[in-house]
């Protein structure tokens, strides 16, 4: 079977980026897969995407070494086991709020008799390669999303759940759960302690530790606090930023102003 390669840095400890993919487009996965990320996650949760876009995405992926994971909506094993069938090498689950939740993730992740994932590969198989069905219960990631009260609370608990991968944090959900605005590259004190409280119960419990973020200034604060995999960015705040600022630059820059649109 095909490695996987992120997998295994983590589990020796070191440190991976990775990017967000939310828009609905085979082409914009493929050239974030060759831009050079460890691992690149489609979002289903948030993103403008769907399943159907799994079956284009995955692919345009695969035409390089990334990996690909997958957050999904909820946790709901049909969803898991769907994106794990289409060539994800690991999902994201979002709201985990206590050990039974982690249970039921980890165990939609890993065939019998580790866990209950029906089977029924697809195109995992053809992705995965010879072995994959033998093989997949060690090399595919389950992640899961800190990011309420009642997770905090569990906190434990949920990471000492045999199976977890690595933990990922939601810094505006997070933010939530501690009473703050939803903001997501944080600086308030408060958030900045919850973050370093569940950075190291990861440490404690050997267990990944994972951050989204919204920028290279905190993707840089937080590789160098140690965070084993860590999002720079999204595919479509890459491209609104980069349009936004080289937009104004040839505006200022010549004195042009916007032509106003006449209806």
């Amino acid at each position: 079977m095909r490695k996987n390669h992120v997998l295994a840095a983590w589990r020796e400890d070191k440190q991976t980026v990775g990017g967000w993919l939310s828009m609905d487009s085979a082409l914009s996965a493929e050239m974030m897969a060759n831009t050079g990320f460890d691992w690149l996650c489609i979002d289903l949760q948030h993103g403008m995407l769907d399943y159907s876009d799994l079956k284009i995405m995955l692919p345009a992926i695969s035409t390089t070494s990334t990996i690909p994971f997958v957050r999904v909506p909820w946790n709901e094993p049909y969803e898991i086991m769907k994106a794990l069938d289409a060539g994800a090498y690991g999902v994201i689950v979002p709201l985990i709020n206590n050990r039974e939740e982690a249970e039921k993730a980890v165990s939609a992740c890993r065939y019998p008799p580790d866990g209950l994932r029906s089977l029924g590969p697809v195109r995992a198989a053809i992705y995965g390669g010879p072995g994959y069905i033998q093989e997949a219960n060690n090399e595919i990631a389950c992640i899961v999303m800190i990011e309420t009260a009642e997770a905090l609370d569990n906190l434990d608990e949920i990471l000492s759940t045999p199976g977890v991968d690595a933990v990922y944090i939601g810094p505006s959900d997070l933010a939530y759960a501690i009473g703050l605005s939803p903001t997501g590259d944080n600086n308030d004190p408060k958030h900045v302690a919850t973050v370093n409280r569940i950075f190291e119960a990861c440490k404690k419990h050997n267990i990944a530790a994972g951050i989204h973020t919204g920028s290279l200034e905190y993707t840089k604060r937080y590789l160098n606090q140690g965070f084993n995999l860590v999002t720079l960015g999204t595919d479509s705040g890459f491209m609104a930023r980069l349009a936004h600022r080289e937009l104004r630059a040839a505006r200022e820059d010549t004195g042009t102003d916007r032509v106003d649109a006449i209806i």
